[in-house]
């Protein structure tokens, strides 16, 4: 395993440099899930909720969030993001609902960070628009699934 590059030789946090890095594109896609009760799924599938389209809304809250990641990770560099494409699909055998996001650049870093937020905030989204009739709901299971680009190449999880 590499040091951790977001210390310095004295152990203190700073901003990596990417001056040097080769400006390629860049993609990441994560996942995650929010389990929840089968008939608030129902509800949400149907177009039933009076907050109105909640898979809609979490999409654009997604989307959003990943373009503010800066602004959430301390450390983490502002950058211009080309895509992104954020799916939430119902999945009624597991009483879940999967999120998906895709986020791409041409930069000189990577936008792993910006695709794992745009799965936590459309999930939480999720959450805060259903929790008047399931506050046991359970956001789990956000990882990172590949990412192409960079000095690093392409990792994908087995």
């Amino acid at each position: 395993m590499s040091d951790l590059t977001h210390f310095n030789r004295a152990g203190e946090a700073h901003m990596v440099d990417v001056g040097s890095k080769d400006v390629t594109h860049r993609v990441a896609i994560a996942e995650g899930r929010i389990v929840m009760e089968p008939v608030t799924l129902k509800l949400i599938s149907e177009g039933g909720h009076k907050k109105g389209d909640v898979l809609g809304i979490a999409r654009v809250a997604g989307i959003m969030a990943s373009k503010r990641t800066a602004d959430l990770v301390p450390l983490c560099h502002p950058i211009a993001i080309s895509r992104v494409e954020v799916e939430l699909q119902p999945e009624t055998d597991q009483n879940s609902i999967r999120c998906r996001a895709r986020v791409e650049t041409r930069g000189r870093t990577g936008v792993e960070m910006e695709a794992l937020t745009a799965v936590q905030v459309a999930l939480l989204t999720i959450y805060d628009m259903c929790k008047a009739v399931d506050r046991g709901m359970t956001i789990c299971n956000v990882c990172l699934l590949e990412k192409s680009g960079g000095r690093s190449g392409h990792w994908k999880r087995s």
